[in-house]
């Protein structure tokens, strides 16, 4: 499927919490990468891997929040729309399995 470039840019705040949100993310990837080489408890880590699964998940639905009120809202008022909602479906058929 075809992507759209007529991305809306998000505001500079949206940016920064996205941002804050990632690093954090990889702040707890780089814990686990610790906590497997210190040979720690396997439910620790897996404990560690779901919350960063999680953290994931709701960066992804923040960029799918912001890309359906933006970017589809946009193509939908130009008259553009059903390949945008056609996109945005894909997407979160992928984030359903």
């Amino acid at each position: 499927m075809a992507s759209h470039k007529s991305a809306v840019a998000r505001d500079s705040a949206d940016s920064v919490a996205l941002a804050k949100r990632l690093n954090r993310i990889e702040g707890q990837l780089r814990g686990i990468g610790r906590m497997i080489e210190d040979d720690r408890y396997c439910v620790d880590i897996l404990t560690q891997v779901s919350a960063v699964q999680s953290a994931l998940d709701a960066l992804a639905l923040k960029l799918l929040e912001h890309h359906l009120h933006g970017c589809v809202a946009n193509a939908v008022a130009s008259g553009n729309g059903a390949d945008a909602i056609d996109e945005a479906l894909a997407v979160v058929r992928r984030f359903g399995r």
